[in-house]
């Protein structure tokens, strides 16, 4: 009896730890999506350390870019394609946890895209160093904008959140700090921003204090002509989206778009496992990840209005959107790309038990379509071999080329055989034989692979002239947490595959575990003794087993009627009468032949509104064109679909035989 006692009380004790263990390994978890409510109090000034940052950054002189190697490690840094050059990306800020330290940074990057090339900018008066902050494009009033953020003691035991605003110049990297009139948001970290013609958007996000963590739903916009922010005031009884932070916020032409975050919320538990109205019961917050989709309607001013007028803003919550990602997940970020959002990774974490948290990550790439909210996914493609028709050209070109130098010599030839030109003439003549070029091979060669980067969360996305950049993003295996050092490239018209960039394995990558293996035999151990204790428990005194077997039989009809709820969520497909484009087909040839069915729809509206069609031949082109480009990429994932199924059976191109004309007639076509 005391040798059983002695076990019990050491499997006990091992238990206690464990779950000792896991409970501090849930709070680091949640620190990238929220910080926790624990502080390892730190006697550190964190006004004196970031009056000292100061004063380093007064020492530079002007500002300065050198050629640098790509950024160091980091996270919770900021992405964004330079809006006065389309070939420039810049990324601002982070931090960096090596499990013990936290380190901030201040250094502006810039990447250079056809050079492959990377500089560092230094700055007299650069914002201090920083991470979980927002920056967004200026929209009419051009440049970037940047607000927030926080910094910490070295063991993150007290955070400093910041409620600077900051303008970055992408021509001269010149930062100026932006000293607005009248109040403006309070300091916050984890917010998100974006823009709309002269105002620049914010919303949500989260401050620590000392006792919590809290979540922002407040909205505020600022105008970059009058140099102001307004906290508008929403209608009565109007709904909002609930305090959250981490979650997509994209420009719209109405407005902005809000997707998903993530928060924790309050509620109770039991203590014990008992239940029942006299169980003890205690606070926890609950993590939670929110899948709603918001728009928000802004309605500038009149021209006659007031200086003081503030814009009209409504909330207006839309239904649940089409093939959202399941499972939910967090820290999935995404991108503007001409009318949608380019979302690549996410973490999805399973509550098992008060022992720890069981976590899932995500190397899928969503395409979400603002107007029609809904998402799809965006898989890569093998680049197709040149058909039969591309190959005859060019086998057509190289010829032509021979033909041309042949008859050029045959020209010569008789010219000075006829001596109408001496020979001292003829060697003068400078010819210039047209030579198939070489391509020029860069000085490293590309790594092009078929597969997407590793999964993470947290990862920094940018949008540059029909490209996704991918850089950095945290990934946790067992107790160890990784942050990624690496950037790739993703052509969204083709998708022929991810172009890595740059890539430096995580410190103690290839380590091995040794703590997850510790756990793995303690729980090996724990289900042994545990299995030892039922056999006793199951053999009765004859020596037959007793243990009762339970059968539980899942219910159909509820899992019926929460897929019909979720169905009725849905919103319903309406069919476009518009113009649809066709597989294989580029958005030239869709415009050109479309072209003459969106003049039309244009002159119909004009018609409708004015009575009158009071636009130039040019202008309507014009128009028809933005017109087509935004249906164009708006149907392009369910266009490489059919692309996708035609090829697997065989089909390389879809040629319209009304298209081809009489041409395409007779018993040859139906050959």
């Amino acid at each position: 009896m005391g040798k059983k006692d002695k076990k019990s009380a050491e499997k006990k004790a091992r238990v206690a730890a464990k779950q000792s263990k896991k409970a501090a390994q849930k709070e680091k978890k949640h620190k990238a999506k929220g910080r926790g409510d624990d502080s390892d109090a730190e006697d550190v000034d964190l006004d004196a350390v970031l009056a000292a940052y100061a004063e380093e950054q007064a020492k530079f002189l002007k500002v300065t870019e050198v050629v640098s190697d790509p950024p160091s490690p980091r996270s919770s840094s900021t992405l964004i394609a330079s809006p006065a050059n389309r070939n420039e990306l810049m990324i601002f800020g982070g931090e960096y946890f090596n499990g013990t330290l936290a380190n901030f940074y201040n250094n502006l990057f810039v990447y250079l895209i056809d050079r492959d090339e990377w500089r560092e900018v230094t700055s007299p008066n650069s914002p201090l160093p920083r991470s979980g902050h927002a920056w967004c494009r200026g929209g009419n009033a051009g440049g970037i904008y940047l607000f927030g953020g926080e910094f910490s003691s070295p063991k993150q035991g007290t955070f400093y959140h910041y409620n600077d605003f900051w303008n970055l110049d992408p021509a001269t990297r010149e930062w100026t700090r932006i000293e607005p009139k009248g109040k403006g948001p309070p300091a916050r970290s984890g917010h998100r921003m974006t823009y709309f013609k002269n105002y620049i958007i914010l919303f949500g996000g989260f401050q620590d204090t000392s006792q919590q963590t809290k979540y922002l739903q407040d909205l505020w916009l600022y105008d970059t002509q009058r140099f102001t922010w307004f906290n508008p005031t929403l209608p009565p009884a109007s709904q909002k989206p609930d305090p959250r932070s981490s979650f997509s916020f994209l420009p719209h032409e109405s407005g902005a778009v809000l997707y998903g975050g993530y928060s924790r919320v309050k509620t109770t538990t039991t203590v014990g496992g008992k239940q029942g109205k006299g169980a003890p019961q205690r606070m926890t917050l609950k993590p939670m990840v929110h899948q709603d989709t918001w728009f928000l309607r802004i309605t500038p001013p009149a021209a006659d209005a007031p200086a003081t007028a503030a814009p009209t803003v409504r909330w207006e919550r839309r239904k649940k959107p089409a093939n959202p990602p399941n499972p939910p997940r967090a820290g999935a970020t995404m991108a503007y790309h001409k009318g949608r959002g380019i979302m690549f990774g996410g973490v999805h974490d399973v509550e098992l038990s008060e022992e720890g948290i069981d976590s899932e990550f995500f190397d899928t790439m969503l395409a979400w379509t603002t107007d029609r909210n809904r998402f799809f996914p965006m898989a890569l493609r093998r680049p197709r071999a040149p058909g039969k028709k591309q190959l005859a050209n060019q086998a057509k070109s190289r010829n032509r080329t021979k033909e041309d130098e042949e008859e050029l010599l045959r020209n010569l030839a008789a010219l000075e055989a006829k001596g109408t030109m001496r020979r001292e003439e003829l060697d003068d003549i400078q010819v210039d034989i047209p030579k198939t070029e070489e391509p020029i091979k860069p000085e490293k060669e590309a790594i092009v692979r078929f597969e997407m980067p590793h999964p993470r969360f947290n990862s920094q996305l940018a949008v540059q002239d029909d490209t996704l950049f991918i850089f950095g993003g945290t990934y946790e295996r067992g107790d160890q947490e990784f942050t990624f050092n690496d950037m790739y490239s993703i052509d969204l018209v083709k998708l022929d595959g991810v172009k890595e960039i740059f890539y430096k394995e995580p410190d103690n990558w290839n380590a091995k575990d040794v703590e997850e293996s510790e756990d793995e035999e303690d729980e090996d151990d724990d289900d042994e003794e545990e299995e030892e204790e039922e056999e006793e428990d199951a053999v009765s005194a004859d020596g037959a087993s007793t243990a009762p077997t339970e059968v539980t039989v899942p219910s159909v009809t509820r899992e019926v009627e929460q897929l019909e709820v979720e169905e009725q969520e849905t919103e319903p497909i309406v069919k476009d009468p518009r113009p649809q484009p066709r597989p294989f087909e580029s958005l030239r040839e869709f415009f050109s032949r479309t072209s003459e069915e969106w003049q039309k729809i244009i002159m119909d509206k004009l018609q409708e509104r004015t009575g009158t069609v009071d636009k130039s031949v040019k202008e309507l082109r014009k128009e028809a064109f933005d017109l087509a480009e935004e249906k164009w990429w708006d149907s392009r994932e369910e266009v490489m679909a059919l692309e996708d199924e035609q090829e697997a059976a065989g089909i390389g191109e879809v040629v319209s035989i009304a298209d081809r004309g009489d041409t395409a007639g007779g018993a040859g076509r139906r050959r």
